[in-house]
């Protein structure tokens, strides 16, 4: 049996351009899957391509950096900066707010619940929960988003740790690796998550591309497909989009870099494809019952309205 990819690209709903191109890379067949921001700019743009496209697995970016909260900010004062309106600006103003204890996990249930909801409100089936900036990889965030996902009927979650065959080919700075070897201390509390120990929320086997973010190109994407393993279930995590003004106007570091990814995916996915035990392509909708319930055609997600908290 081969092993199965998804195909993920965060940040839908970012920008028109990062939609366009989620859009395009679906049409392609080289993108299975996307991650959409309750909080984005673009947000009902990415609804209106997400809905065209039935086979687009679509979860929720859950966004608690960066931004304006979809909950009202006086519910959620521990996530907020130092202006009481907005998310903090910065993944290490969250990292030292959650390291000095501050950050309480029900502010961060009712955060998640107001963006998954807005999401299922628009008509969104969502397939999966990931974090901006991967905040799950922490049990302060992780905690209570897998306990949302499970009363909010979605059945699996990024698995924030990316295996050590693809870290080593990542072609990220020293800092970096390095930043990635300490968070991956939180590899076995993330497993012993009743959610995930249980298997009431599913997820893969890791995610790849987390070392080469910013640096995905045909070549270090390459390198990734063909060290795949024969088996198991994988994510790759990729940023494709359009370096616009719209792009301009927003705080992302990744700017040219997703033309780049844009490109790599076109190039490389089809090659791979072609190659013998290609990996079957899906998305985190595929996986487990829920996947067989949609698959049959059974399955009826939550509304957004329901009574979760």
């Amino acid at each position: 049996m081969p092993p199965r990819l998804i195909l993920n690209a965060d940040d839908f709903g970012l920008t028109p351009g990062i939609n366009r191109a989620i859009d395009e890379l679906h049409r392609a067949g080289v993108l299975t899957s996307a991650t959409l921001m309750a909080n984005g700019p673009a947000f009902d743009d990415a609804v209106a391509i997400a809905r065209a496209h039935p086979s687009l697995g679509v979860g929720c970016h859950i966004t608690l950096i960066d931004g304006t909260p979809v909950a009202h900010p006086q519910s959620i004062p521990s996530l907020l900066g130092g202006d009481g309106k907005s998310l903090r600006s910065t993944p290490f103003d969250f990292l030292q707010a959650l390291l000095r204890g501050e950050i309480r996990e029900d502010d961060v249930e009712r955060e998640a619940v107001a963006q998954i909801q807005k999401l299922q409100r628009a008509g969104i089936d969502v397939t999966h929960l990931d974090t901006h900036k991967h905040t799950h990889i922490f049990p302060t965030v992780a905690r209570p988003l897998l306990h949302i996902a499970e009363r909010t009927c979605i059945g699996a979650v990024r698995n924030p740790f990316e295996p050590a065959w693809a870290s080593r080919l990542g072609s990220g700075g020293l800092l970096r690796r390095l930043q990635l070897k300490l968070l991956h201390r939180n590899h076995a509390p993330f497993q012993n998550i009743p959610q995930i120990h249980h298997a009431h929320v599913l997820t893969t086997d890791g995610t790849i591309g987390i070392s080469t973010t910013g640096t995905l190109t045909p070549d270090s994407l390459n390198a990734l497909l063909n060290a795949l393993p024969p088996e198991g279930t994988f994510e790759l995590c990729c940023h494709p989009g359009y370096n616009d003004t719209d792009l301009a106007a927003t705080t992302t570091r990744l700017r040219e870099t997703r033309n780049v990814e844009r490109e790599a995916l076109l190039q490389r996915i089809p090659h791979c494809m072609s190659q013998p035990n290609a990996p079957e392509l899906i998305h985190y909708g595929s996986l487990g019952s829920l996947g067989a319930m949609r698959e049959l055609g059974s399955f009826h997600p939550n509304t957004g309205y329901e009574k979760v908290i």
